[in-house]
């Protein structure tokens, strides 16, 4: 994403001139200040102005392949420099678009508050990231891109302290590799004590769990594939609630 410019105040932004944007399948119409949105977008100063910084004679702009609830809050950040406090989990998915339409639109601010909003859900919560989060994520961005930085590392975490791997986890992980190296290369960075890693060449030390993976999984089976009771099948979980090792970490 493009540097953001200057931060001005608002009513220096709000010009006379307007621009139509019509968003979704729909195309539902929004009246907004031309000068406010190019300011902060590359993507819209691109479009509504030519290489000399003129305006152009088009003053209309469709996004068809957008949802409504991710634009309004969109147009609700660009007023307020502010977010919504996402109430319960299905409010995170409207956040996760609104994290590519700052991507599309090339404004750093507005992802980077999104990430923050994200990642306070979930710790406020003490929940993590379900699965079909993080694979829509993934779908959806680059290897660089802060929010899959960010559920990437908070599934590293979950599946560490977790007793055993989930079933649908387990599934995903097989299918694909670079979600399983991205977890390794998230708990490297944790920059672990080699003392507090269970070192499997010293016999004289704790190995960690006894009578192999199939064992664990075996009691993880026992005890359910899902760590969430609210997790309705296999894989649909959009959050899920940690159960922990035994060390007393949330």
């Amino acid at each position: 994403m493009a540097t953001d410019k200057t931060e001005k105040p608002l009513h220096e932004l709000l010009s006379s001139t307007m621009v139509d944007l019509y968003v979704g399948p729909d195309s539902t119409h929004w009246i907004l200040h031309e000068k406010l949105l190019c300011h902060y977008s590359p993507f819209f100063r691109q479009t509504f102005y030519n290489k000399n910084t003129k305006p152009s004679s088009s003053k209309s702009f469709g996004l068809p392949d957008m949802d409504d609830e991710p634009f309004e809050l969109f147009v609700g950040w660009l007023y307020s420099r502010a977010l919504r406090y996402p109430e319960e989990e299905r409010a995170i998915g409207p956040l996760l678009d609104l994290y590519l339409m700052s991507e599309k639109f090339e404004i750093n601010k507005l992802g980077e508050d999104v990430v923050e909003t994200v990642r306070a859900f979930y710790h406020n919560n003490e929940t993590y990231p379900g699965l079909r989060r993080v694979q829509y994520v993934y779908a959806n961005t680059e290897e660089d891109s802060p929010m899959r930085e960010m559920m990437v590392g908070s599934v590293a975490r979950y599946l560490t302290l977790s007793e055993t791997i989930p079933t649908h986890w387990e599934k995903a992980l097989k299918k694909n590799g670079q979600l399983a190296v991205d977890i390794i290369r998230s708990i490297q960075e944790w920059h672990l004590e080699s003392r507090s890693v269970p070192d499997a060449r010293d016999v004289s030390a704790d190995r960690g769990r006894g009578g192999g993976f199939s064992a664990v999984e075996e009691q993880g089976s026992k005890e359910g594939d899902s760590v969430m009771s609210s997790v309705k099948e296999e894989g649909e979980g959009d959050s899920e609630a940690p159960k922990e090792n035994g060390n007393g970490v949330a």
